[in-house]
Parts: structure tokens; sequence; C-alpha cells
């Protein structure tokens, strides 16, 4: 059977005696390659940690391939890689000292049409062994395999329908259901034309009364009057176009029917705009919807945090550098504008880290360098970094100095290690302690932000629905990663007591940079900010941080969660525009955009205004509308005592 995940597998890639390889494809269309650890061998002493360890060491190697998401508490620890990555799997099976069997690639039919497969397949005799022991560590950096295919699902491709599945390798776990052979082809048989009977259809029939000349001549018609026919039409086709004109100018300053809101493919949003901003609600929620009203809302204020840390790594005795050259690493999340001044609420972890997970990520990146100059093995790093966190410390250029911080916030669509505009250098105002909240206050650079409301009076219980927004990025180069807002609809699980904070936890979380992100009611403001749970195996963002903890860190810096004039006619924008007027919020979203140049949704959603509204609607163009009815109904009445006159006259000619 295949392995349980968030992943739709498609075919086996290769075997171990300790797991298998598989290729599959994420709820995004994506392509990846997933190493699953056999659950039989997971519940051997050693090897989910071993998996975890070696796992984490090769994505942080310098051409280590990097993670795309794992889960190594389930019962068959799994974790996945990009389709970009390459063998990923194979190299962590080989990394953890075990045989790699790939599945060979089935050849390609030639000439010949695929022939229909006779019998079933058998299914795979014996029953998984369990694996006694610890696995053993591989002397060297994992050598990558040669002859594999990049992309893991070219393995079998145009051949897997007609193949039946492969067989497991040899030594594995056969915990691989074989897969059903594919019927025999369907021919298309063209279905043979009707006879056609009766005489060819270009011989007319035979008329035996048909006269070879007409007996009877009729007299000439009149002459008819075409010109002056003409003339009438004319005369009655400016009267319907002109009067229709004049009808349509004057109806226009009157209230209309509500326009129908915009479909998926005429929604007023282009797919292709010059504006990035970091969310887009039209996308995320169904059109003209109360959750895209809520995620217009609150999209704007959201801010991506990132905090580089450069210092000395030293032995607490004595001072003695462990690494003669500075090392430097970031830690990233989410964070939410709450006054328009440019006082941002994120998490504290992330920006004033305390010294024990500050030490912990510098050591991290002196072992990282150690493997890539080739004096520490990438399966060593866990232990490097474990047996050093008690005795070391990160300072400045001196012993006494404090490491060198740097903060920088974007908002809309954001890019790791940017410190020049679009990025905003900020400082920590406040930070508040994990018991306390884990909360803190930071100012940036930059005035007229967009602003997120704080909900004081909120009341979250156990199967509340909320909507929670963080940045998450799916690209696999950590460096230079981009970021945009995501988004979705998750449900309270609970409440925890047994603190006085008292946090909720959520079903389901957003990725790990979207610590620091927010929860929001219906109406767009802000009820909670999202936490790691630490009392999850994954440490997942599940957690929520009441507002609660939000305003009294606020109250004790003296800040005032306000919204500013650009985000209150923002708001007046969206309400006019939910409501079908997009006169006003044309006329909202310019001065909001003008006022606060940084919320580029105001700019999306007053051309998706126009477009909705459509051309040709000119409130002062109905000036004309009144002498144009005029002439038009002078014409009609011309044309029709014409065309009376000309009836009469013809009547009066017909007598005779």
């Amino acid at each position: 059977m295949q392995p349980e995940g968030p992943y739709r597998f498609t075919h086996l890639l290769g075997g171990s005696p300790v797991g298998k390889a598989w290729a599959a494809i994420d709820e995004q269309g994506r392509f990846v390659s997933v190493a699953v650890l056999d659950a039989t061998v997971a519940a051997a002493p050693g090897w989910r940690e071993a998996f975890a360890e070696v796992a984490n060491a090769l994505a942080q190697s310098p051409d280590g391939p990097p993670i795309t998401y794992a889960d190594f508490s389930a019962a068959a620890p799994w974790v996945a890689y990009a389709a970009e990555a390459g063998p990923a799997p194979e190299k962590l099976f080989r990394a953890l000292g075990v045989e790699y069997q790939p599945v060979p690639a089935a050849p390609r039919p030639v000439s010949a049409p695929p022939q229909p497969v006779s019998g079933v397949p058998q299914p795979v005799s014996g029953v998984p062994q369990p694996v006694s022991g610890v696995p053993q560590p591989v002397s060297g950096a994992p050598q990558p395999v040669v002859d594999m295919p990049h992309a893991p699902w070219a393995v079998q491709s145009a051949a897997i329908p007609n193949q039946p599945s492969a067989h497991p390798v040899s030594a594995a776990p056969a915990s691989s259901a074989p897969a059903s052979p594919a019927g025999p082809a369907n021919h298309d048989v063209a279905p043979t034309p009707a006879t056609v009977s009766g005489p060819p259809a270009d011989v007319p029939p035979f008329d035996p009364y048909a006269a070879p000349v007409r007996r009877i001549k009729p007299s000439a018609p009149s002459k008819r009057r075409t010109g002056l026919w003409a003339g009438v039409a004319a005369l009655a086709l400016v009267a319907v176009v002109g009067g229709g004109a004049g009808i349509y100018a004057l109806s226009s300053d009157e209230p209309g029917e509500p326009e129908t809101p915009p479909t998926a493919t005429s929604s007023g949003f282009p797919a292709a705009t010059p504006l990035a901003p970091g969310l887009k609600p039209w996308a995320q929620a169904a059109l003209r919807s109360p959750e895209e009203r809520a995620l217009a809302v609150a999209g704007p204020s959201m801010v991506f945090v990132e905090v580089m840390f450069t210092g000395y790594v030293r032995n607490k005795a004595g001072g003695a550098l462990l690494d003669k050259a500075p090392v430097t690493f970031s830690r990233r999340c989410s964070g939410v504008v709450v006054q328009h001044e440019g006082y941002v609420l994120s998490n504290s972890q992330c920006v004033q880290p305390t010294p024990d997970v500050l030490v912990g990520g510098a050591l991290n990146a002196v072992a990282n360098r150690l493997v890539a100059e080739g004096s520490l093995q990438a399966k060593d790093i866990s232990t490097y970094t474990r047996t050093r966190l008690n005795t070391s410390v990160l300072t400045g250029a001196n012993a006494g100095d404090q490491p060198e911080t740097r903060l920088y916030g974007q908002l809309n669509i954001a890019k790791g290690e940017v410190t020049d505009s679009p990025a905003i250098a900020g400082t920590v105002v406040r930070a508040l302690p994990i018991e306390a909240g884990n909360v803190a206050l930071i100012k940036l650079e930059q005035k007229n932000l967009p602003t997120s409301e704080l909900n004081t009076s909120a009341s979250v219980n156990p199967e509340t629905s909320l909507l929670v927004l963080g940045y998450g990025t799916t690209d696999t180069s950590f460096r230079a990663a981009t970021y945009t807002v995501l988004s979705k609809t998750v449900t309270v699980t609970g409440i925890d007591s047994s603190t006085p904070l008292n946090p909720y936890r959520i079903n389901e979380d957003l990725g790990l940079y979207s610590r620091g992100g927010i929860a929001i009611d219906p109406s767009g403001r802000v009820v909670g900010m999202l936490d790691n749970d630490v009392l999850r195996p994954d440490k997942a963002n599940r957690l929520v941080v009441p507002v609660s903890a939000m305003t009294a860190l606020l109250q004790a810096a003296g800040v005032t969660n306000a919204l500013g004039k650009a985000d209150n006619q923002y708001r007046s924008g969206l309400d006019a525009y939910f409501a079908g007027d997009e006169s006003t919020a044309i006329a909202r979203f310019d001065e909001a955009a003008r006022n606060s140049p940084a919320n580029l949704l105001a700019q999306s959603y007053r051309q998706a205004a126009v477009d909705s509204r459509g051309p040709g609607d000119d409130s002062g163009g109905s000036s004309w509308a009144v002498p144009v009815i005029a002439a038009a109904g002078g014409a009609l009445a011309v044309a029709v005592v014409v065309a009376v006159a000309m009836l009469l006259a013809r009547r009066r000619n017909s007598r005779f």
C-alpha cells in the first residue's frame, strides 16, 4: 500500500532495506519526491531519530537537497523534496548507510501498438521484517548516483499505464502492494457509412404537366419608388438610433439593477498585473464573499520580518574562538502593522531570541560551513551543535560585545536577504517572554503604512472558525526565496487553560514562516497571533496567542492601535465595492492609494471596480440627451408622414 501523507503518490522510485522512495504530486500540482521510512523500522530504537537528523543535516549542507515538508512523528516518517532537488531520497537512504536500489526505467515502445496485458500480477510474498539495531554511520559525504533521471516522475514516463507495478527491491520491506495491470487498449472503430439510395441529387425529376412555354403573360409591374422608400427608411433609422442613445444617456443617471458579481474568468482582476500585492483575496476566497472582504481588510498590513545576526562563536570559559571567521545567519517570520506610523507586532523568539536559541543558530551555521570545507560530515551537524550548545556563546568582535543585529520588514511580496528598498529598516521596541505571550513590538522607519485593527472584545471558543494569515514560500533555495501571504480557514480545537494566557490551538497551520502571523474574525479584525506549539512533536505554528497579550504590550509601550486616514478611505472603498457602488469605490481607492502607496491592494481593487463598472459609464454625459431625443422624434414624424402619403397614392393608382 502507498504511504500516508498530503500528496498523491504516483509510482515507486526505488527501495532500501529500511524504506522506499516515491514520486508524488502535492495539492498545488507540483512534483515532489518523498523518502518514507518503513513503520516497522521506525519502531526500532534509534532509526526514527537517525532518519530525521540525517535529513536535516543533508538539507543544511551547501549542496544538500532542501526539505519541502516533512513529518518525522508519523508512524512511517517521511520527508519530501522538490523535483529540482534530483534523487534526494536516494541520497538520504545512502547517507543512512543502507543500500538503495532504484526502480529500472520501463522501455518505451518503438513501433508496435500497446498490447493487452494478460494475467494478473501476483502479490508480493513475505511479511515486512523488523530491522534491528541502529544505522551505522557512513564515512564521507554521500556520493551522487549516476544515470538517475533529474525528475523522479520521469522514470516510467509514457509507460506506466501498460506496466504492472515494479517489483520490490530485495531485502526491502514489502509494504507496497502491486498496482493493477492496465487493461487492453481500446481502439475506436470508425463506423461504416450508410449506402446512399435514390437518383443523383443534381438531376431534376420529370414533370409531365410542365408546359414548354408560358400561356398567359402578366402585365408589367409598376415602377417602384426605391429612392423615396430608402429615404423614409433612413429617417426611421436616424430616429431609432438617436432616440435610443438619448434615452440611454438619461437613464444612466438613475440607479440601475446591481451588477452581476464577476466570475472567475471576468473578475476585474487581470491575470498579469504590474502590481504585486502580497495577498490576492479574490484568488483565495469566493468572489465578493465575506471571506474575500475579510482578507482584503487585513491583507495589506501583513509584514515579512527578517533579522540578520553577525558575530563570533566563543567558549564561555576563557572566550576562545571556535572559528576565527565571523558567522552570519538570519531568522524569518511574519508580522502585522498595528499603527500607521510604522509600529508592527511580531514574534519575540523570532526577532529577539533567547541566548540559547541565538547560539544554537550560530553553531548550526558554523557546522554547515565546516561541512562545506570538508572538515565535518553532514551527518554530524546535529551532534556538533548539541555538544557545544551549553559551553558556547555568541559575541561581537570582542568578547564583551553583543553580536550585530539588523532587522528589516517588507510588505506585499518579499524576498530574503534584501536590505535596501523595498525593505524597511526597523528596531525592536519591546518584547514579551514566552510565558507572557511571546509577542514583540517593532518600529519600522516608514510611515503611512496600511494598518490592521485589533478586536479587543473577541470571544473565541472551541469549534470557532477563523481565518489565519502568514508569510510562506515554495522556493527550495533559502537565501533568495520569495515569500507571499498565505491564508487558510481553521477551526479552534481547544483552549489551554493551564496558563493565565489561555492560548488556543487550531487544527491546521500555514508553515514555518507563519510564526508572528495573525488570526482574524469575519470582519477582518485581529483576534490573535500565530506561534509554534511546543507540545507538538513537529512544533507546528498551531498555537494562537490571544489578542489580550498584543494589547497589553501596546499599552506598556504607550502605542495605540489606531487606523490612519488612508485606512479609513480604503475600508470605505471596500464597503462601496462589495455593495456594487463602483463609482464611489473608485474614488475612495484613489484616495487610499495616494495617501498610503504601500497598500497595493487599494490599486488592485480600484482596477477591479473600473472593470466591473464597464465602459461608457459617465454621469456627466446626459446634457446632450434632450436635443438628441427631440431631433430623433422630428425625424420619425417626417418618416411616418411620408410613408402614409406614399401608401395612399399607391392605393389610388391600384383602383385604375
